[in-house]
């Protein structure tokens, strides 16, 4: 407990102010920025890839920074934090939340020529009923990219199942905090685990809200396939083990938190969520390379009606293994073609020995 406060101290009063103070630092001596990015900007690869660059950093701490006085002045207002929760100051952070989201995929399409396109028929999601929303996880911000189709395109108020890491970024750590979300750690507290705490999330769900899980439980790399593959031999869950096998690109699902989502919204459809265009970067140095992207994001969007749902555990398990199957078939067959397939490890087959990779090469 005393480890969980310091950490909550550390980000509270050292992070966020020196993401401000970085902020100020940059505006101060941006001339200077300006000046040496546009010197090494003949010798990058890239149409003007050090301005370009400089701009996105500039554009995030600027709203870091602001975001954070204003939510401090909205813990003020709202009687220093005690009214923080009512549904008034709820909805002043999901529009701070969407404001920044729109300008950040706003200059994204237009200073790094990133966009998002839909496939096929555009998914029936908006408000009326609950939603519970499962999506792939590969590549980096992808979860942006989702909360931003969520809020923007179909007018969602999106309840978040997300790492505890994320709350190192000041500005999230605090929004995720006032709004309905969890931040799940490794360690979580007595009686909290993550079925409890997804369960606790989905419930009571309204007709605008959407129930965000990412079953992979991370983002797809080479490694944690293998490592996911391992861990169902290593269970005796031999059957999913092949299943996971045979998928190329994406991770064997976690039930547990899909399941507990099931369980505490019995009223909500799913909809499962396909990607791809960012799933071949899996480092900083693949963030480097690739940056400024110059690139789309394809979107697939599949609304499963709760009757075709089944009711048992090991038939939910089987329908998600199922759907999961459908996801990685999707993104086999929409995968730009400049996108490379991902170099897949040996297999290690039942944990005895080592078999050929069933990937592509």
């Amino acid at each position: 407990m005393i480890s969980r406060v310091a950490v909550w101290l550390t980000q509270r009063l050292i992070v966020a102010p020196l993401v401000i103070v970085l902020a100020v630092l940059l505006w101060t001596t941006l001339p200077l920025w300006l000046l040496a990015a546009g010197l090494l900007s003949p010798f990058a690869p890239g149409w003007l890839r050090p301005l370009r660059l400089l701009w996105v950093v500039v554009l995030h701490l600027t709203f870091e920074s602001v975001a954070l006085v204003v939510l401090l002045v909205w813990w003020v207002c709202s009687g220093f934090g005690w009214f923080i929760r009512r549904p008034y100051w709820e909805r002043r952070h999901y529009d701070l939340v969407q404001g920044y989201l729109v300008i950040l995929f706003r200059e994204c399409r237009r200073v790094l020529r990133f966009r998002i396109e839909t496939v096929g028929p555009a998914p029936d999601a908006q408000p009326g009923e609950p939603l519970l929303v499962c999506c792939r996880h590969a590549g980096p911000a992808d979860s942006f990219v989702l909360i931003y189709a969520l809020m923007h395109w179909y007018h969602r108020e999106p309840r978040v199942v997300l790492k505890a890491s994320l709350a190192w970024d000041p500005a999230i750590g605090v929004l995720m905090r006032r709004l309905p979300a969890r931040m799940i750690s490794s360690r979580p507290l007595p009686g909290r685990d993550l079925e409890s705490e997804v369960g606790d999330l989905a419930r009571n769900l309204d007709g605008n809200d959407a129930f965000v899980i990412f079953p992979e439980g991370g983002n797809f790399t080479p490694a944690r396939r293998e490592k996911a593959i391992a861990r169902l031999n290593k269970l005796g869950l031999h059957r999913m083990a092949d299943r996971a096998e045979r998928m190329t690109n994406v991770l064997a699902p976690r039930p547990g938190g899909v399941l507990a989502a099931l369980d505490a919204a019995p009223e909500a459809d799913v909809l499962l969520v396909a990607h791809t265009g960012l799933d071949h970067i899996f480092s900083v140095r693949d963030l480097w390379r690739e940056l400024p992207m110059d690139k789309r994001i394809l979107m697939g969007w599949w609304r499963v009606p709760r009757s075709e749902i089944p009711e048992g555990r090991d038939e939910r398990i089987d329908w998600l293994f199922t759907r999961w199957e459908e996801v990685d078939a999707w993104v086999d067959e929409h995968r730009p073609v400049d996108l490379p397939p991902p170099r897949l490890r040996t297999a290690t087959s039942r944990g005895e020995k080592a078999g050929s990779s069933r990937g592509r090469s």
